[in-house]
């Protein structure tokens, strides 16, 4: 492995074997700490990585590893990074209506959406190819069509500048429901079927784990979209 791209695909593809609950890849070590339901043998890990570019052999790990890796693990599951994005996002899209002089919702929400997709478009692009592997393993269009994850980001950075420059707001506002409702389905499936996968909202830069904080940023999108959809029609 030679990027965090690599990593984030080895460990999405390794989860999505049956029987296995948690990969950690570490890209440092060249190595990957799996918990498993049952034991599962190398050949069936090495056929779900596919033959040619990894390889993965079995070794025995010091309990200060596995102890060091169920850290890992831990810290990969604070959503603290996610919080703050929402934050600054609402922050500076209400101190726009502060300065206003009032609170126009429909503003807001503009605002707010155009801010959403500027900044998640920009952490993904930071690494495409890493983002979508990681998309891919769980969005119904992006794993039958590779493709579509390379073009993801784009939507939602067209998306943004449509929104924060007043662009025919109806037909970015149905695009919006129309994308962000395809992206929940993946993320819905993955959640019922209790997959865990890393969440690719914020590319491989910001490790995530798929969580309902997943769905509720595009389920919100889904809502912000809507609702403006219905106003302005």
């Amino acid at each position: 492995m030679t990027c965090n791209g690599c990593a984030t695909g080895v460990k999405n593809k390794l989860q999505a074997v049956s029987g296995i609950e948690n990969a950690d890849v570490q890209l440092a070590e060249q190595q990957a700490v799996v918990t498993m339901q049952h034991h599962i043998s190398t050949a069936i890990l090495q056929a779900a990585l596919g033959t040619g570019k990894y390889t993965i052999t079995e070794t025995s790990a010091p309990a200060q590893i596995m102890a060091s890796s169920a850290e890992v693990v831990e810290e990969k599951k604070s959503y603290y990074p996610i919080f703050l994005i929402f934050g600054y996002i609402a922050g500076a899209t209400l101190l726009i209506q502060f300065v206003q002089g009032g609170f126009n919702l429909m503003q807001w929400m503009t605002h707010f959406m155009a801010g959403f997709f500027l900044v998640f478009s920009f952490f993904k692009l930071l690494n495409i190819k890493g983002f979508v592997m990681g998309y891919s393993t769980y969005d119904i269009i992006a794993r039958k069509v590779p493709a579509y994850g390379y073009v993801y980001p784009f939507i939602e950075l067209g998306l943004g500048i449509a929104l924060i420059t007043g662009y025919k707001p109806v037909v970015v506002s149905a695009i919006t429901l129309a994308v962000m409702g395809i992206s929940s389905i993946g993320v819905i499936e993955s959640l019922l079927k209790k997959r865990q996968f890393e969440c690719a909202c914020l590319g491989t830069i910001i490790q995530l784990p798929l969580s309902k904080v997943t769905l509720f940023e595009d389920l919100l999108m889904v809502v912000m979209s809507a609702g403006m959809l219905v106003a302005l029609l």
